[in-house]
C-alpha cells in the first residue's frame, strides 16, 4: 500500500509541477494531492533501528516532505514563481536522503 502511495504521489507531484508552468487552474491542487500522498507514505514509513544517522536522515526526509506540501500551499497563495525555490530545497533534501538512507542501512 505504501508503495502505491509513493508512486501515485510522485506522479501527481511531477505532473502538477510541470503543468503549473502552463498556469492551468487545477495544477496546484494536483500537485498538493500528490505532495500529501507522498508525505503520508513517508510519515508512515517507520524506522525501528538504533542508528542515530538513519534517525537523523529520516527527520530530514520528513522536513523534505513538509516542504513539498508547503510548496503546494505557496502555489495556491502566491501569484509568481516563488514556489520554485521551496520545491528546489525540498527536492535536494529528498534526493539526498533517498541515497543516504539505504547506504546507511547497509552499514547497520
Amino acid at each position: 500500500m505504501k508503495q502505491i502511495l509513493y508512486v501515485l504521489g510522485g506522479i501527481l507531484l511531477f505532473v502538477g509541477a510541470v503543468v503549473m508552468i502552463t498556469h492551468w487552474l487545477w495544477a496546484p491542487y494536483l500537485y498538493l494531492v500528490g505532495a500529501v500522498l507522498f508525505g503520508i507514505a513517508q510519515v508512515t514509513d517507520k524506522y525501528m533501528g538504533d542508528s542515530f544517522v538513519i534517525r537523523r536522515l529520516r527527520r530530514q526526509q520528513l522536513i523534505g516532505a513538509f516542504l513539498l506540501v508547503l510548496t503546494g500551499v505557496l502555489m495556491l497563495t502566491l501569484r509568481h514563481n516563488e514556489w520554485v525555490i521551496c520545491l528546489l530545497v525540498a527536492a535536494i533534501i529528498e534526493l539526498y536522503t533517498s541515497f543516504r538512507i539505504p547506504q546507511e542501512a547497509k552499514k547497520d
